[in-house]
């Protein structure tokens, strides 16, 4: 039986995501940090540890993202994609005109931005370590004037009331999360590697150059981003997922050219592919303005 490390408390959508990815079998142990959570792994306290990083409304989540970079050796070796559906929770009886201030982790605000504008311009939004936690909070104040933004069975598990229910944004709402453990996955025939690398400085055409081997051999990018080195401004460590396992001879062949062509190459691990598609029909068609 393996050990799952994830975001706590009970009733975060981590909690959802570590079930998901873990099976019904897994023992599951709640930490209180994104740091916490891939010490667990690295000292035995867990085997998994279950991060968000990515969703499909706010973009990557940068805090796992630099986890990745800078502090852990930890490898991917898996993924789990979680529909968000968020509630509003308040004590029983609670209006929305009376509130004054809103809880819930950062990307549990961002998602849910425009419900806040439009109901509740004028609260005060304060971010808490997990959606979940806010629940617990709102309860402990025991204050009608507060409300909190959460998963319903962080409702259900902690007491309050649901006051309206789907706030997020749009109705398509996923979050990628990574299981990190010591090692990654042996190939599968349907894989995906993620990778970070920075480049020299001042060397015009450089990025294109490193992207060249993916397009030569054909291997299909899933994403692309940067994130800041935390060293020298406009440094940045660029960050790609593509489709195959590191142990393919085609990847590995792509990997030893990019070693030549970038100052730093750090693999952070090959895994199976999630099939997201079955959640396409969430999705309506937005158009870019």
């Amino acid at each position: 039986m393996k050990t799952i490390a994830f975001l706590g408390p009970r009733g975060t959508n981590s909690e959802e995501a570590a079930l998901a990815w873990g099976g019904p079998d897994a023992e599951l142990r709640a930490f209180a940090s994104f740091p916490a959570l891939t010490s667990a792994v690295e000292i035995g306290l867990a085997d998994v540890a279950i991060l968000p990083i990515e969703n499909s409304l706010e973009g990557p989540v940068g805090q796992t993202l630099d986890l990745l970079i800078h502090e852990t050796g930890l490898k991917v070796r898996g993924e789990v994609v979680v529909p968000i559906n968020h509630v509003m929770v308040g004590l029983p009886g609670t209006e929305l005109a009376d509130v004054k201030t809103v809880i819930s982790h950062s990307q549990g605000l961002a998602q849910c931005r425009k419900f806040i504008n439009r109901f509740l311009p004028e609260a005060e939004q304060v971010a808490w370590l997990s959606t979940a936690g806010s629940v617990q909070e709102l309860v402990k104040r025991n204050d009608p004037a507060t409300v909190a933004i959460a998963p319903a069975r962080a409702q259900e598990l902690y007491g309050g009331e649901i006051i309206a229910r789907n706030i997020q944004d749009v109705k398509g709402n996923l979050t990628r999360f990574v299981a990190l453990a010591v090692e990654d996955a042996e190939p599968t025939g349907n894989d995906k590697t993620m990778l970070g690398f920075t480049l020299p400085h001042d060397v015009p055409g450089v990025l294109v150059a490193a992207m060249q081997p993916f397009a030569e051999a054909q291997l299909q990018l899933t994403k692309m981003e940067s994130r800041p080195t935390k060293g020298w401004l406009g440094e940045y460590v660029f960050l790609v997922d593509f489709e195959g396992h590191r142990k393919d001879p085609k990847v590995a062949r792509v990997l030893e050219q990019l070693s030549t062509l970038t100052d730093q190459v750090k693999v952070f691990g090959s895994f199976p592919r999630f099939p997201v598609e079955q959640f396409r029909d969430l999705f309506q068609s937005h158009a870019l303005l």
